[in-house]
């Protein structure tokens, strides 16, 4: 491969380690690094998530952050937080406003509340090289905030988050430029390799493709033939090619390009009371979309079934595009009672829409007034901003079932 016809910069991708267990340990002055702790969504509920452990709980006790609080060994040594994600997303922009004094705004590309890349070009005569430059940036971390984190460098954002995963959340820091691929990467199963999730990588299994060389050496116009596009992008990544931008324009409102909404349930619930989740859902994935001046012509409904055993994801696009919330609750209606699998208990539910035009465009259908019902929404949307979220609500939002009054005391999901 000539690596000299395709861009080269100085990428770190940035994970903080633990992250919201980290920070509850500094808060109630322990060390992070030793202490047993878990965040869980909810202390009154059994069978909350925990969200996030500490490496040692990890370590003594195998805790995973998507076990049940239920499930924590019964260890008078293990401290128990709840998560505050109004505390989590302060430190996330106190680093994020850390970063900032190194580099520009637009060099820094928010992955998550806990990661980033920062993009480091040019700063050899005022920093050194960037390996010097993650070394600084993860000492002012931890001297400022208690809080360790992992730092991959690469030639682009694909090789710095991938390096950061497999070797610097266990060395610190770690280095992969577009001549390390062969050595350090195309030896790792792919199941490893950021991007590739459970279903692909059975799929790539099948083809006889199980390490990321593999992938590498197999012919692209086969990958291509077997899953379009994202085959292209698995070959070219395979090699350490990735031409995503490095700098962030600031324009992700303008480019959006969907909008969603999904829920963990903390107990089973049964079809009944999913319809009653669904429409609320319905409700904020609209008020999203007229908040930007969108409409959409695809409503896409993923239910996921108790115990992993499974669920469905399906889609369906109408003839015009809408944000009104009961057109996109009956098509999802329409797919619930299509797809869902009788007798199932479901944990998970996600809708969202895409395929958008702006809503000044949207054609208005003759048999219907639908600008009555855009404006009712339009109505509905100005009393909530001005009164609060739950200032008017449907009526099956005050039910057991519904979710929207008990999501507007959380930030992320979970109590702020």
């Amino acid at each position: 491969m000539d690596y000299s016809r395709f861009p080269k910069h100085n990428v770190l991708c940035i994970d903080m380690r633990s992250f919201y267990a980290s920070i509850e340990c500094v808060k109630h002055g322990l060390d992070p690094m030793t202490a047993m702790l878990a965040v869980v969504g909810d202390k009154n509920r059994s069978g909350s998530i925990i969200l996030a452990a500490s490496p040692a709980l990890k370590q003594q006790h195998g805790v995973k952050n998507v076990s049940r609080y239920f499930e924590l060994p019964n260890d008078p040594a293990i401290h128990v937080a709840e998560a505050k994600m109004g505390d989590y997303v302060k430190v996330s922009m106190e680093i994020t406003h850390l970063l900032h004094q190194y580099v520009p705004k637009e060099a820094i590309h928010p992955y998550s509340v806990d990661e980033m890349w920062i993009t480091v070009d040019g700063l050899e005569d005022l920093y050194g090289d960037a390996y010097r430059i993650a070394q600084m940036i993860k000492k002012e971390i931890y001297e400022t905030m208690g809080l360790t984190c992992a730092i991959g460098i690469g030639d682009n954002k694909f090789l710095a988050k991938v390096v950061m995963d497999l070797y610097a959340k266990k060395t610190g820091i770690a280095t992969c430029h577009h001549e390390d691929v062969e050595r350090l990467l195309w030896p790792v199963p792919i199941e490893k390799i950021w991007g590739i999730g459970s279903q692909l990588t059975k799929h790539l299994n099948r083809m006889g493709i199980i390490y990321l060389g593999q992938l590498a050496n197999y012919r692209l116009d086969r990958l291509k033939k077997r899953f379009g596009v994202i085959g292209e992008q698995l070959y070219w990544h395979a090699w350490g090619i990735d031409l995503s931008p490095v700098y962030d324009s600031f324009e992700k409102e303008k480019g959006q390009k969907s909008f969603g909404h999904g829920i963990t349930l903390l107990r089973d619930y049964t079809a009944e009371e999913t319809l009653a989740c669904i429409l609320d859902l319905c409700e904020e994935v609209c008020k999203r979309a007229r908040s930007h001046q969108q409409a959409g012509k695809t409503i896409h409904l993923s239910i996921g079934y108790a115990d992993n055993r499974g669920g469905f994801h399906r889609s369906r696009s109408l003839h015009l595009p809408t944000n009104v919330t009961m057109d996109i609750y009956q098509v999802c209606l329409q797919l619930f009672h299509e797809f869902y699998s009788h007798h199932s208990k479901i944990r998970r539910v996600t809708v969202s829409l895409n395929n958008l035009y702006d809503d000044i465009d949207t054609q208005l259908n003759l048999f219907e007034d639908q600008s009555k019902k855009k404006d009712i929404g339009y109505v509905m949307d100005a009393i909530r901003n001005k009164y609060g979220s739950t200032a008017i609500l449907r009526a099956t939002s005050y039910t057991k079932a519904g979710i929207t009054r008990e999501r507007s005391k959380k930030i992320g999901g979970h109590y702020a």
